[in-house]
């Protein structure tokens, strides 16, 4: 305890930031799936109108993170962060203004825009984590402010059957919360944020600490394209494509609930919290996890796929929920399949901290995110046509992929990637180094 005193914890209110923002973010992206059966009613939607939807969002969300990665790399993350966070403020307000005479391509159009805002995210706040935490603790501060989005997908159901009426009254409020949430938020990053290099409340010592396992890099500008031929950059987008599994229990799992266990808009408020806060608790402890192993010595290699091994098996599970009669039993498989994913997201988000220069972090991430993105789109025009055609019986190859797919990417990860060798600023291979 009197060696973190002495260190400073100066990072930790930037870890804080990265949380809030995070939060935000999906609370603003939960909303439409706890609202999917109402809107379904209020708008008569099929279920491949739902997917269309949620397509138009992963659209803008693969194309975002093709080139947002690149834009806040560029912009420096201080700025890079604040654009997108204003973005997907505005197109989440603005599916309030949506009506039913054009429902469907109002909401993929404010849809389309959230997922372009939104995309940079995850990019924005990896840089930032590889900015101010050496590479022992990133997973673990990954796991931290990546359970904020669990916090944010337990908020919004509680906040949508609190204000939102049976019959759908009510349904815009949601939406518009986070434009104050959001503002508060850039203010708080603009007084808050400057690189730990400069910033004149950081001590030496804590700049030192942040500094202890980090190459020093040039300032020069690494080009996203610069990366594409890196297996590194495949093996991380490959990991990426389970983003499908998280994004089908985000936004479908209240849908499969509704049809299933007839769980509604006022009732749903506690399946999500005990889902979620699973997750949360998967992402803290995955995080930390890996940085257990490298303090008993483990390479960085073995400590993260060791724990992303785990995280696998405690995943398979979720494989049968569709066959489940209890509707408990039901929450909690999901919930373990939500916080083994999460426990994987952290640990595979640090793998590009750890293997590639902090310039080229962000970039990186937005390649991933942007097949992970891709396989989303996949997996929810297959799942609307199946349900439209087969009914709910269509969900049980949904939860047997969501839950085996993990296994079999890890080992294509390891094939592409087997030593994790770090690569410099000219993303050149650093021998012996994990």
């Amino acid at each position: 305890m009197s060696t973190t005193k002495k260190i400073g914890t100066y990072r930790y209110r930037i870890l804080a930031l990265l949380m809030f923002a995070t939060t935000i973010n999906y609370f603003d992206r939960s909303i439409i799936g706890v609202l999917a059966p109402t809107l379904e009613k209020l708008f008569n939607w099929s279920n491949t109108d739902y997917a269309n939807i949620m397509i138009a969002f992963k659209v803008a969300y693969a194309i975002g993170m093709l080139t947002m990665g690149g834009i806040i790399d560029r912009l420096g993350t201080k700025k890079g962060y604040t654009l997108s966070i204003a973005i997907w403020s505005i197109f989440g307000m603005l599916h309030a203004l949506v009506r039913p005479a054009f429902s469907v391509i109002g909401f993929a159009a404010a849809r389309f825009g959230l997922g372009l805002g939104e995309s940079g995210n995850f990019p924005a706040a990896i840089k930032t984590t590889a900015e101010w935490f050496p590479k022992k603790d990133r997973a673990f501060a990954t796991g931290l402010f990546n359970a904020a989005t669990s916090i944010g997908a337990i908020a919004a159901p509680f906040i949508v059957g609190w204000i939102v009426h049976e019959d759908g009254k009510n349904w815009q409020i949601p939406f518009l919360i986070t434009g104050g949430l959001s503002s508060l938020w850039v203010f708080l990053w603009f007084k808050i944020y400057k690189k730990p290099e400069v910033h004149p409340k950081l001590s030496k010592e804590e700049l030192l600490y942040i500094q202890s396992d980090s190459e020093v890099e040039n300032e020069e500008k690494l080009p996203w394209r610069n990366v594409l031929g890196k297996r590194e950059t495949w093996a991380f987008g490959l990991a990426k494509v389970t983003d499908a599994v998280w994004w089908f229990y985000l936004f479908w799992g209240a849908k499969f609930l509704a049809e299933a266990f007839d769980v509604n808009i006022k009732n749903i408020a506690l399946p999500f919290f005990v889902i979620y806060i699973l997750a949360d608790g998967g992402s803290i402890l995955g995080g930390y996890l890996s940085g257990v192993f490298i303090r008993k010595g483990w390479t960085i290699n073995k400590a993260r796929k060791v724990t992303l091994l785990i995280c696998a098996l405690i995943i398979l599970p979720v494989s049968i929920v569709a066959v489940t009669e209890s509707k408990w039993i039901a929450i909690f498989l999901i919930g373990l399949g939500a916080a083994g994913h999460q426990a994987w997201s952290a640990n595979i988000f640090t793998l590009v901290s750890d293997v590639f220069p902090r310039k080229a972090t962000a970039s990186v991430v937005g390649i991933g995110g942007m097949i992970g993105a891709v396989s989303g789109i996949l997996a929810d025009k297959a799942l609307g046509s199946v349900l439209d055609q087969a009914g709910k019986s269509g969900y049980f190859w949904a939860f047997l992929i969501a839950g085996s797919c993990y296994l079999i990417i890890l080992g294509f990860v390891h094939l592409l990637m087997p030593k994790m060798i770090p690569l410099d600023e000219n993303l050149q291979k650093i021998q012996n180094k994990l």
